[in-house]
């Protein structure tokens, strides 16, 4: 994959300085070694996420492109958790994505391969089990309700100012339209999930290619 205005070293490098401005602890050296040892691995995923993703050119890594950006740093802080253990450089990530992209994106969060992000700024994402292909807007919020936790379906849309919370099932294609809670509630395979008149949550059938504008599949 092409880095776009970077090599592999400057993009280390590049990656150390954000993290020293914004976790100025002067810890740089022991996080820059962990994100050499990490990097090709979270650039694979990488990799695959860009290919699979339709907005976005095949091939090639641009760091300045925002959403790109976020994804490679939850990429890479969850590849050194799970490789490493090491929470320290993890946590660096994870507060260099919430201070650079507004995502809260913790590195124990189990995303799955290929994810789009439409706007990162106010996505929270807790415990959940993603479905594959899944595209994400601002200010949508997945997450748990004490042992509470909802489950993802593969191709799944969440529009902006929208809430997955609680024991959720939310089906293959399954669409969230902007500024709907779908709270401890079913959203059938291939359901638009949206907020009725009396103020409850109701359904139609989702547009059957809306997922064309997001993936090559």
């Amino acid at each position: 994959m092409k880095l776009i205005d970077h090599t592999r070293e400057s993009l280390v490098g590049y990656l150390t300085a954000q993290c020293a401005a914004i976790v100025p602890d002067g810890r740089e050296a022991a996080f820059r070694a962990a994100v050499d040892a990490h990097l090709d691995e979270a650039l694979e995923r990488m990799h695959v996420c860009i290919n699979a993703c339709a907005p976005w050119r095949p091939d090639q890594f641009n760091v300045l492109q925002s959403s790109q950006h976020c994804i490679l740093l939850y990429f890479l802080s969850n590849t050194i958790y799970t490789r490493s253990g090491d929470t320290a450089a993890a946590t660096r990530l994870f507060l260099m994505n919430k201070a650079l992209n507004g995502i809260d994106l913790f590195y124990e969060i189990a995303m799955p391969p290929v994810f789009y992000i439409g706007h990162s700024v106010g996505i929270v994402l807790a415990k959940a089990t993603y479905g594959n292909f899944l595209v994400l807007y601002q200010n949508s919020t997945i997450g748990r309700h004490k042992d509470r936790i909802p489950v993802i379906g593969e191709g799944v849309v969440v529009y902006p100012n929208s809430a997955i919370i609680g024991r959720c099932e939310v089906g293959d294609g399954a669409v969230i339209s902007q500024g709907t809670s779908v709270l401890d509630a079913k959203v059938g395979a291939g359901q638009l999930a949206y907020t009725g008149a009396d103020g409850r949550l109701a359904f139609r059938k989702s547009p059957a290619d809306i997922l064309s504008e997001y993936f090559r599949r």
